[in-house]
């Protein structure tokens, strides 16, 4: 299977010929959308990795600045009738420019980025700090001063983050109840476990209700799918290797509840042939409950649906979340305008380009205002942080939930 990468690391010429420059992609692509430029466009970049790919243009500072307006969300490989994989030509391209080092300008924040997002005890003792710096009076004092006005990006990392729950340990092993379905294991993720620790509870809860023995390894670490978008290629195989060898090699199904995990799981093969037996495995927490025996009670609520990129792009799982939201009685189910246009989150994308995602999560947040809706269901949890950020700086009465936390209440009400 094509991985988008040549012999000599760079991205796949053949590949890159697939593209008929029909312009099918260009109304797909966010940036596109945003500022009409065509080397913004999925077209306009590979036209330019084909140049460079061919000797005519070399990895010049404005090659870069095309490559890094992407946000990787691969709306234009739903679009292409040629079926050219943009996602791997771009993760290429990005670690030919890596080999170069990253602009100055963004070193700083990539390095605290790549540092502490993809390790989870790291991870979990910023955002320890992070609660002191807002109990302390500090984060108001830091807001009222207009510092962060000069630097977007810790502006962007300090408004994103509300409040941070508490931990929630999961145990080792969820027991199925009723009859035995399948005996899978779960991915607790990085920013999942820590900022959004019930939803990992309740899918344990769901998959167990659903007849399945839910295994959680411990040892567990990062899926590398932000080193992989980045273009930091060996460090993503490091964490997919170390990932996989975390799970029993017994199981049906290893279940993801995160978007982005989920894409880069699936994918594992691709690049590291050793891992197909364990990508082939990987599902989306959707796609194995559109297919058990729920029982769900009714809520009375009306909500929306954002598809997550790369659930809706990378993983081509679009009905599956709208089946199960449709199997609650009393929920109404309103369609989003856009709901497959990035909402600006995109990895660290948002703390990158700050002003790109920026104008991509009003437009989100507007098309939500038109649905007059107070529920907003998603599936990544980069994506919850992005649009509760927008809604709250609207002043909207809005939650933001992962739909399977809308399940687990209509299994509650059924009990009930």
């Amino acid at each position: 299977m094509a991985t988008g990468l040549t012999g000599s690391g760079g991205p796949d010429l053949d590949e890159i010929r697939k593209c008929v420059h029909c312009g099918i992609c260009l109304p797909q692509c966010p940036t596109y959308r945003v500022l009409g430029e065509e080397m913004d466009s999925p077209r306009g970049r590979i036209y330019l990795m084909r140049a460079a790919a061919e000797g005519r243009v070399g990895l010049t500072e404005t090659f870069r600045r095309h490559i890094d307006l992407c946000l990787g969300c691969r709306a234009c490989e739903t679009a292409c009738p040629s079926g050219v994989r943009f996602g791997s030509l771009l993760e290429a391209t990005r670690a030919q420019l890596r080999r170069s080092g990253p602009p100055a300008k963004r070193s700083l924040v990539e390095a605290f980025a790549f540092s502490v997002f993809p390790v989870p005890s790291r991870l979990g003792a910023a955002l320890a700090a992070f609660k002191l710096y807002k109990r302390s009076g500090l984060r108001a004092l830091v807001r009222a001063s207009r510092v962060l006005r000069k630097l977007p990006s810790l502006a962007a990392m300090d408004a994103l983050l509300d409040d941070v729950p508490a931990a929630q340990p999961m145990p080792d092993v969820v027991p199925a109840r009723g009859r035995l379905a399948g005996r899978v294991g779960l991915l607790t993720g990085c920013v999942q476990r820590h900022l959004y620790p019930n939803v990992n509870r309740e899918t344990a809860r769901l998959l167990s209700l659903a007849g399945f023995e839910v295994v959680i390894p411990r040892e567990q670490g990062c899926c590398g799918a932000l080193d992989l978008h980045a273009g930091r290629l060996d460090t993503h195989a490091a964490r997919a290797r170390a990932l996989a060898t975390a799970f029993p090699p017994d199981l049906d199904f290893i279940v993801t509840n995160a978007a982005g995990c989920g894409s880069a799981m699936k994918e594992y093969g691709h690049r590291i042939p050793e891992l197909s037996p364990f990508a082939t495995r990987v599902r989306d927490v959707m796609e194995v409950l559109a297919g058990a025996d729920l029982r769900l009670g009714p809520l009375d609520l009306t909500v929306t649906y954002h598809d997550a990129c790369h659930l809706v792009h990378g993983q081509r799982v679009r009905h599956e979340p709208r089946r199960l939201l449709g199997r609650i009685p009393g929920l109404r189910l309103v369609e989003l305008g856009d709901s497959d246009l990035c909402c600006g989150s995109a990895g660290v994308y948002n703390l990158l380009e700050p002003g790109m995602a920026r104008e991509l999560l009003d437009r989100k947040v507007a098309r939500i205002v038109e649905t007059g809706v107070r529920v907003v269901a998603a599936a990544n949890p980069g994506c919850l942080l992005q649009i509760a950020w927008g809604c709250r700086e609207r002043g909207l009465d809005v939650s933001l939930v992962h739909p399977v936390e809308l399940l687990a209440r209509a299994a509650d009400a059924y009990q009930d």
